[in-house]
């Protein structure tokens, strides 16, 4: 496949992890996908289906594999990025020699995201109903028929991000003052990050 001129600012920008990233990229095109600009990043894709992704962070550079969950990690170099990250998984780099000793474990692992893909294989993700939901949110939802209609009506993603940031504040008062801050959002039928 070939390079997409989209993607060259990423390759060009990224002083830190520049002959990381660039090795990355001429991986993974060897493997047949096509390259696409998306979040910002370049993304890699086998019949218009996200396959893999290259980013980099401050602490290194990474390839995520967006059904990572499914592949078989025998290595175990795939990285579960936080607990609430149920698809995706990353391959993290913080070097050119580390990224040229694995190039053929990067192959065989992006070689079985591609057959995952031809395969039709989902992740089996939770269910909204299956995150916890805080009791300053559930008491607003019970008290506000129009609050949780809207919430109901949202994307089972958005939910999830709501409910995944209510519950992550440790005290009752921080819990609450979220849940009031996005009441409007939610009413609006919009995401947190929206």
């Amino acid at each position: 496949m070939t390079m997409n001129p989209k993607c060259d600012f990423y390759f060009d920008k990224n002083e830190q992890w520049q002959k990381e990233i660039e090795k990355l990229r001429d991986i993974v095109l060897d493997c047949g996908l096509a390259e696409e600009l998306k979040w910002g990043c370049p993304c890699y894709m086998y019949n218009d289906t996200n396959v893999v992704l290259i980013h980099v962070f401050k602490e290194y550079c990474a390839i995520l594999f967006f059904k990572g969950a499914l592949l078989n990690d025998p290595n175990g170099i795939l990285v579960q990025q936080t607990e609430n990250v149920q698809a995706a998984r990353q391959m993290r780099f913080t070097n050119l020699k580390e990224i040229v000793k694995l190039e053929k474990t990067i192959k065989a692992y992006i070689y079985e995201a591609i057959e995952v893909e031809k395969a039709g294989l989902k992740v089996q993700l939770k269910k909204t109903n299956e995150f916890p939901m805080v009791e300053e949110f559930e008491v607003k939802l019970n008290k506000n028929k129009a609050l949780k209609k809207a919430f109901e009506s949202l994307t089972p993603g958005r939910q999830r991000a709501y409910l995944l940031h209510f519950s992550s504040a440790k005290q009752a008062k921080t819990r609450e003052a979220r849940v009031e801050k996005y009441i409007p959002q939610i009413l609006e039928g919009r995401g947190i990050d929206d």
